[in-house]
């Protein structure tokens, strides 16, 4: 058996590619792909984001939250999320859709239903799986917190870094909903009223760091360019 110190997004990419050919081809005519990584910072959790093929970018875009984003973002935030983190599933399953009928942003699954993973297996030891959804076109059109989010957009509505202050927007609020479930994985006793505040205070302050860095740098860089005509 396969011990958790030995379950990396490369021996979960191996087992995939290992499964009977059979196996493999339907899953690829009905369209599910599955893309693996973790957070940048530490070994566990493994996190499988399985996808439909018409969804690839999404899942890119989750991807770099867990890779870029979650590096980037305030140690204090990070640092809350610390002993969650070590109490979640070994390997996470994240389900993503583009919509839930209930029109919820996501949900923690009590049981994995996702094929590859829904019964134990030798190449993931003795990790415990848990499963989760994200819609992300209801997260797209999600105002988390309206009145912050309105005042940091307006920072950007004149400049030109706009689009990459939505990109960011975005994948911040892919990754808060994500540490939500994660944390209902983790402590499923925990009021969800703590769950809440504990993710939307990451996103908030999150994206009010990168708002903070981000015009302190432009402003830096609209200093110089002045500077340098005013020596012309």
């Amino acid at each position: 058996m396969t011990s958790n110190a030995t379950l990396t997004p490369t021996s979960i990419d191996e087992y995939l590619q290992t499964q009977s050919r059979w196996l493999r081809w339907r899953q690829w005519l009905s369209g599910r792909r599955y893309r693996v990584t973790r957070f940048s910072d530490r070994p566990l959790p493994v996190i499988v984001i399985a996808h439909s093929f018409r969804d690839g970018t999404m899942a890119r875009q989750m991807a770099l939250a867990l890779e870029q984003d979650w590096a980037s973002a305030p140690t204090s935030c990070r640092d809350a999320y610390d002993e969650i983190l070590l109490k979640a599933p070994e390997l996470i399953i994240v389900q993503l859709r583009r919509k839930n009928v209930c029109r919820c942003l996501g949900h923690r699954h009590p049981i994995v239903r996702e094929a590859p993973f829904a019964e134990a297996h030798e190449a993931f030891g003795s990790a415990r799986v848990g499963e989760m959804d994200i819609a992300y076109q209801r997260v797209e059109t999600w105002a988390a917190l309206p009145l912050s989010d309105t005042a940091l957009d307006v920072k950007f509505l004149q400049g030109p870094r706009l689009e990459e202050f939505r990109a960011k927007q975005f994948r911040l609020r892919l990754l808060s909903i994500l540490l939500h479930e994660t944390n209902h994985l983790a402590a499923t006793h925990e009021p969800e009223s703590a769950v809440l505040t504990r993710s939307l205070s990451f996103y908030r302050e999150s994206l009010g760091a990168y708002v903070e860095e981000t015009v302190t740098t432009l402003s830096f860089t609209i200093d110089r360019s002045f500077s340098r005509l005013g020596k012309d």
